[in-house]
Formats: structure tokens, C-alpha cells, sequence
């Protein structure tokens, strides 16, 4: 009988917040955050942040060497007005110069003491030979590392990194995508710093189901990955 009242109580009690998507039970007092796009449509970040816990946020910015995401101003100037921590994403795509594509992300995005460190999105070939890639992608990094003095992250999935990046890139911050209640292991051994664990997320405030990540560490330890200009680096 208890049991049978725990289970309608269960269903009957408001739940607010994230409700698909959940956190894996071990993670629930890491930090939390969400990436987005125009995908996710007009979003109302007050509404996230007065009823989530959202502790950053990363946006897309650009994608080739001439795409900017429609919301992305929106997006970029919200999370700046409410405090929370947020970066900007690019979207690369294997076909493009890697220095066009620098430039133009370089150009859309204003960075802010204490935005995240800029991140590079890898995830596909778009036909183009591995080792293309590769050196495309080498230059966009170098390119954004010298003009910010801090080290871009990479994102992708984790089959896509370990076939065509894992141990070329082993120097960058790493932002892996695996949709499971474990914890990603990668075959080369490199750590993780942020995983996407789900891109089932529902929160208030944002229309579309969301990416859902997390971060294994503390408000302290995310300043490293932090960009500050040199003279007021924490």
C-alpha cells in the first residue's frame, strides 16, 4: 500500500524544470548547462533562469565561412545580461578554408572577460579526405588561439572523434557528445572537460527539446576554461 501511494504521489506532484533529459543520478550536483541555436527558436532565458539551475550555456555563432546563426545575437546578449556563463560555437564545415572560416567567426562574436573559451564544432567530413579536414581545421584553431590567447574547444560526437580526431588534437579542451547514462571512455585515453549526455532536454523557457551537458567540477575550475584578456586573468 505505501508503495502504491509513493508511486501516485510521484505523478502527482508538480515537477518543473528538466523534464526528459534527466540528469544521470551520480551527476545531479555538477554544473549543468544547455546548448542551443535558431533550432530552439525564440528562447526566454529569464524564464530558464528563474526556474532552472542552468550554470552555463553555449550558443552557436556561425557555420562555414559565411553562415550566422539567426538568433544568435539574441541568444549571446541575454546570457550576457543574466550572468550566465555562455560561449560561442562554429559550426565547421570540412569543404572550407579554415582561415575564411576563423575570420568570419572572429568577426560576429564579441567576446566578454569570462565568456567561455570559443568552441569549434567537428562532427562531419562533408566528403572531403580526413587529412583535409584535419589541416583545415588545425588553422581555424590556431588562427582563433592567436587572436584570443586562449585555446578553442573541441566539440563532437564520440564515434566521430575517435575515427577522425583522437590524437591530433589532444592539446584542446574536448566537448564530447554521447547520449548515455555513462560516461563517456575514449580508446585514447584523453579526458573529457564537458559531455553532452542528452539532446532530449526540456526546460522552461526554451520551446524545442534541448541539448543537455554537464561539467565535472566546480564554478572554480570552469574559469579554465574561461577566456580573460592577459591583463585581468584571474
Amino acid at each position: 500500500m505505501l508503495r502504491i501511494l509513493s508511486v501516485l504521489l510521484f505523478f502527482l506532484m508538480p515537477f518543473k524544470g528538466i523534464r526528459e533529459g534527466a540528469l544521470p543520478p551520480y551527476w545531479e550536483h555538477k554544473l549543468q548547462g544547455v546548448d542551443v541555436s535558431h533550432y530552439q527558436k525564440v528562447i526566454s532565458w529569464d524564464t530558464v533562469a528563474a526556474r532552472q539551475s542552468i550554470d552555463f550555456a553555449f550558443v552557436k555563432a556561425t557555420e562555414g565561412h559565411d553562415y550566422l546563426d539567426s538568433l544568435f545575437c539574441r541568444n549571446w546578449e541575454s546570457l550576457g545580461r543574466l550572468g550566465i556563463a555562455r560561449g560561442a560555437y562554429h559550426f565547421f564545415r570540412a569543404y572550407g578554408c579554415g582561415d575564411e572560416q576563423a575570420s568570419h567567426f572572429l568577426a560576429h562574436v564579441e567576446m566578454h572577460p569570462g565568456d567561455l573559451a570559443p568552441v569549434l564544432d567537428i562532427e562531419r567530413t562533408d566528403g572531403i579526405p580526413p587529412e583535409i579536414m584535419r589541416e583545415e581545421a588545425a588553422i581555424w584553431l590556431q588562427k582563433v588561439e592567436q587572436t584570443l590567447n586562449v585555446k578553442p574547444i573541441i566539440y563532437s560526437n564520440l564515434h566521430f572523434y575517435e575515427q577522425h580526431l583522437a590524437g591530433y588534437f589532444d592539446q584542446y579542451p574536448l566537448w564530447i557528445a554521447r547520449y548515455s547514462d555513462e560516461t563517456p571512455s575514449l580508446f585514447n585515453g584523453k579526458n573529457w572537460d564537458i559531455w553532452q549526455f542528452s539532446n532530449e532536454g526540456c526546460i522552461d523557457g526554451i520551446s524545442e527539446k534541448v541539448d543537455m551537458n554537464l561539467f565535472p567540477g566546480t564554478p572554480e575550475t570552469l574559469n579554465r576554461l574561461k577566456w580573460y584578456p592577459v591583463e585581468v586573468k584571474p
